[in-house]
């Protein structure tokens, strides 16, 4: 591509433009080190992969020992539900952190979450615990991404936050409440991790689970989550990393 140049000036000599042009180049940037071209070949293209297929939260590995990846925060509101123990929410929640997200907890419990909001951040006000019904508007953004999580037993209430781009619900259910079918229904990912066989029956006519999946709820492992949508199922199991075990202990269902 040529640019055209205008002077304003007096003319220069071309001795004197051939200097000018040399520095104007300089002002470009450095010239890197020179190496051979990195090239595949079609033949080795197959032998390349990536175990992260999307960005986002780690949330465990799959039967595979592939990395599985929450993508948490969307242009448009994301609602989770965890049909779970609140070790599994407190791991999400200090992974949603470590990634620049916000979390606020709305939380009957606040004994449970306090220690978690004082470790997370090094001391910066990343993660803050609410009591129920004070939690006001977060203002999420895509620069400034929020989790919410809601822990308010088996029979949360209807949350008075607004649906709002870049922000994501995590309510947390330890057992099946009455209204647990309008909560399943109205989630757009839910995550179950062992269940009574009752509950196992009602999780699977909502969420058109088929029979084996219903048989092996009631029989998961502490640190085992069957995720779902309407569409997709993935069960994961999640580890927690050395500080992870040292603040909330090894993984467990019931708190």
């Amino acid at each position: 591509m040529a640019y055209q140049t205008y002077s304003t000036g007096p003319q220069q000599a071309p001795a004197e433009q051939g200097r000018a042009v040399a520095r104007i180049r300089a002002g470009f940037g450095l010239r890197g080190p020179r190496r051979e071209r990195h090239v595949l070949g079609p033949e080795e293209l197959g032998a390349l992969s990536f175990p992260v297929g999307d960005d986002g939260v780690l949330i465990g590995e799959d039967r595979d020992q592939r990395p599985a990846v929450l993508g948490l925060f969307r242009p448009s509101a994301y609602d989770v539900v965890l049909v779970g123990g609140i070790w599994t929410a407190q791991v999400i929640a200090l992974r949603a952190a470590a990634t620049g997200a916000r979390v606020a907890v709305e939380t009957a419990r606040p004994q449970y979450w306090s220690l978690l909001a004082q470790a997370a951040g090094g001391g910066q006000p990343c993660l803050t615990v609410h009591q129920i019904g004070r939690l006001g508007a977060q203002g999420a953004s895509v620069s400034a991404p929020v989790l919410v999580v809601r822990d308010l037993g088996p029979r949360p209430p209807r949350s008075r936050l607004s649906a709002t781009p870049w922000q994501s619900t995590l309510t947390v259910l330890p057992f099946l409440g009455p209204n647990a079918t309008r909560v399943l229904n109205a989630a757009d990912l839910v995550g179950v991790q062992r269940v009574a066989p009752q509950e196992a029956e009602l999780i699977g006519r909502v969420l058109s689970f088929g029979g084996q999946d219903v048989a092996a709820l009631p029989t998961l492992g502490e640190d085992m989550t069957l995720w779902s949508t309407r569409i997709r199922r993935q069960y994961v199991r999640m580890a927690p990393g050395n500080a992870e075990h040292q603040l909330l202990g090894p993984a467990r269902r019931v708190d």
